[in-house]
């Protein structure tokens, strides 16, 4: 197995013919021997925490969207959040991003998106993505994917639709063997 490679994103090339991962952005928030799990992050729904939610918990107008984390299961809910105080520090994906690691932090998140709390930053999933023991690997050697660490800034700052464009681009930066502007053109 590879290193593991929680707290990276994994980005869709463009060679990868999956429907469920065309030009995605999955933020892998475990992998270890047995698989890996990760949620894409730059795929809005069109329902609002509101909507999705109403039923469960009691809440006020949100216009947030919830995002569609992939195809295993659609029904399951996810939350990332920077609540640290709500969780242990070691279980951070990457320094100030948690997911929700029970049903009790999901719903005290929840219970804080509500009430309004100008400290938190969140997105909520239906859905996650996985993979079986060494199926990412595979993907991997084969070239679907390109892969860069991840920041909780990424994820909350830069806007969903922007996301695959941007991190393309760091992801193939990062990989660049020549600097880009160079004094000796024969190199390009």
């Amino acid at each position: 197995m590879l290193k593991s490679l929680k707290g990276h994103f994994l980005i869709a090339t463009r060679k990868l013919n999956d429907q469920n991962f065309y030009r995605s952005v999955v933020l892998i928030v475990e992998h270890n021997n047995e698989g890996a799990t990760g949620l894409i992050v730059n795929r809005p729904s069109s329902f609002s925490i509101t909507n999705a939610l109403s039923r469960y918990f009691d809440m006020p107008k949100l216009e947030d969207l919830v995002f569609m984390g992939g195809p295993v299961e659609p029904n399951g809910m996810f939350a990332l959040h920077n609540a640290g105080d709500l969780e242990k520090a070691k279980d951070a994906i990457v320094p100030g991003l948690f997911m929700g690691s029970s049903p009790e932090v999901f719903e005290q998140v929840v219970w804080r998106i509500s009430e309004g709390d100008p400290n938190l930053d969140f997105r909520i999933f239906f859905g996650c993505a996985g993979w079986a023991p060494s199926q990412l690997e595979s993907e991997l050697y084969r070239m679907d994917w390109l892969t860069t660490p991840a920041t909780a800034e990424d994820i909350f700052e830069i806007d969903p639709y922007d996301l695959w464009d941007t991190l393309h681009g760091r992801a193939m930066e990062e990989r660049r063997f020549l600097p880009q502007e160079t004094a000796h053109p024969e190199w390009n």
